[in-house]
């Protein structure tokens, strides 16, 4: 979904297990991630709504629901984003072919890709001289992490590099709940988040992107 429009939704298998599903959706700056959970007498149960069977849960989705999260964020579903994509026919010629190694097997080859998990949301910021706190637009991508002065602004105020940051944790020296730090050579930024779930949600993340990073993807 990182190449799709806002609102666009893919509903997927989840790792949940068999008969269980997710729903993503491309927000402005990020993809997020839903849960759709079934009970016992075979229901569906997406946010507030239960659906008797699979087609009326994807018949629901033309009537453009409204999204939110605690992040602050609403998204529309506007339309499903496709299962194939097109792209042009443009190939190619090989005018070189050769082997850097030789020797080597499939069992040799290991896959890489840059992490896209992503996230966006409100966070309150501690300011670098003055020690004031102001509310921030954040977005995660890839291996940086930017701030905004708000959600309408297209260009950040500072972009953190997540490869330079050395930990992220729970925060309480400060007369705030909710916060979380991270730990840069240069400074530590303090960052609280509206609700605990939102905090740990961010953590979780920052550090799941460190683990890629240390593994070399």
């Amino acid at each position: 979904l990182s190449n799709g429009t806002d609102g666009s939704y893919l509903l997927r298998n989840s790792n949940a297990g068999l008969g269980c599903f997710a729903l993503s959706v491309r927000a402005k700056d990020s993809v997020k991630h839903f849960h759709v959970t079934r009970k016992d007498n075979a229901n569906y149960v997406f946010g507030f709504n239960e659906f008797a069977t699979l087609q009326d849960f994807v018949n629901h989705f033309a009537n453009q629901p409204l999204l939110g999260s605690d992040a602050g964020t609403l998204i529309i579903l506007k339309s499903p984003y496709p299962w194939r994509v097109e792209e042009p026919s443009i190939y190619e010629s090989v005018r070189v072919h050769t082997a850097v190694q030789t020797g080597r097997t499939e069992n040799d080859l290991v896959p890489t890709a840059p992490s896209l998990a992503t996230k966006e949301g409100y966070l309150v910021k501690q300011g670098a001289i003055m020690k004031n706190w102001k509310q921030r637009w954040f977005t995660l991508y890839r291996y940086e992490l930017k701030y905004f002065k708000d959600k309408m602004f297209e260009k950040p105020i500072r972009t953190l590099d997540l490869r330079a940051c050395s930990a992220v944790q729970f925060d309480y020296s400060h007369d705030r709940i909710n916060c979380f730090c991270l730990v840069f050579p240069e400074r530590i930024f303090y960052l609280c988040a509206k609700s605990g779930m939102e905090a740990d949600e961010w953590i979780k993340i920052l550090r799941w992107k460190m683990s890629q990073i240390t593994k070399g993807r």
